[in-house]
């Protein structure tokens, strides 16, 4: 009982101090205001999930451009139709087809934006990939010793994961940062990261770490880069089927996404209003900011959430 008392006081402590400094990291708005008019906007993971939403928003918002990047060229049309239909004023709608993780496909777009607009004020990486599975369990091995074919699973899977997650965007970052702070007076970066890299969670270690990599890139480059406002974005679980696709062929444990995740509009909200107060980092629903301090205050209650989030029983 003495043990818990500490925990408890920390944890409601964090719990009262959490919307006061939520208030102070919004309390000042872009050093430069940038008017929506004029303010031109990439998005690198447009074709679906909250990356359309934001499309969407922007478009609604009246900016001056909209550049959507993804995959599939099917699904950008898509995207770019619904903007269309929905858009303000004279907001001009880009697609272009592309992998971020591809050196060749940024510079395309990198060209393609400085030739038509001059420049770009706001870069939203809303790109990714899943991964749904124990690391174990990827290697076929129920007990016993995991021979070099299981190993080599593991490994390829990550190198998904990691291209997905971490290189998207790295070449993001490099490819982008010389001609947003050469080019905008107010220019902003949002990485939609993931609730998973600030705590931990079973079937989620390869997601998570790989996640967290490039969560713990964009904070040091935003220490590298002061002029330019980056904001970590760290959501819980959306609604969408983002996980339909996840590299290592895994299934979702949870609830139903679409019945008890986020809602993209909501999300896709915050995302926006977050780029405008500067704000650095951004946990959705706002609860989970306290729940990361408790992961270092009492980390078996978070981890015992945890399995019981993702319906995980570990062998004994």
């Amino acid at each position: 009982m003495t043990n818990f008392m500490p925990i408890r006081s920390y944890f409601l402590l964090a719990l009262a101090l959490a919307p006061i400094l939520a208030f102070l990291r919004r309390s000042s708005r872009r050093s430069v205001k940038l008017s929506r008019q004029k303010e031109r906007v990439l998005i690198l993971g447009g074709s679906s999930g909250v990356g359309a939403t934001l499309a969407q928003q922007y478009a609604q918002l009246g900016v001056r451009g909209v550049c959507i990047v993804g995959r599939r060229a099917d699904k950008l049309a898509e995207v770019a139709a619904q903007c269309n239909a929905c858009k303000k004023s004279n907001t001009e709608i880009n697609t272009v087809v592309g992998d971020f993780a591809d050196i060749d496909d940024m510079v395309k777009v990198r060209s393609q934006v400085e030739g038509q607009w001059g420049g770009i004020d706001t870069i939203i990486v809303a790109a990714g990939v899943s991964a749904l599975r124990p690391v174990m369990d990827i290697t076929g091995v129920a007990s016993g010793n995991v021979e070099k074919a299981g190993i080599q699973r593991v490994v390829d899977v990550v190198a998904l994961a990691t291209r997905g997650n971490y290189v998207g965007p790295l070449i993001a970052a490099v490819a982008f940062i010389p001609i947003l702070e050469s080019t905008s007076p107010s220019p902003s970066i949002l990485l939609v990261n993931t609730l998973a890299s600030a705590i931990p969670a079973p079937t989620r270690a390869i997601y998570a770490s790989s996640k967290a990599a490039s969560l713990h890139l964009y904070q040091a480059l935003a220490i590298e880069h002061p002029r330019i406002a980056f904001t970590q974005f760290l959501p819980g679980t959306i609604e969408g089927d983002f996980r339909a696709s996840a590299v290592d062929g895994g299934t979702v444990r949870e609830a139903d996404p679409n019945k008890t995740g986020l809602k993209r509009d909501a999300v896709a909200r915050r995302c926006i209003k977050a780029i405008e107060y500067r704000e650095k980092h951004v946990f959705m629903p706002w609860a989970m900011g306290p729940a990361h301090i408790v992961y270092w205050l009492w980390p078996t209650f978070v981890e015992w959430r945890a399995s019981v989030k993702y319906n995980f029983a570990p062998v004994s």
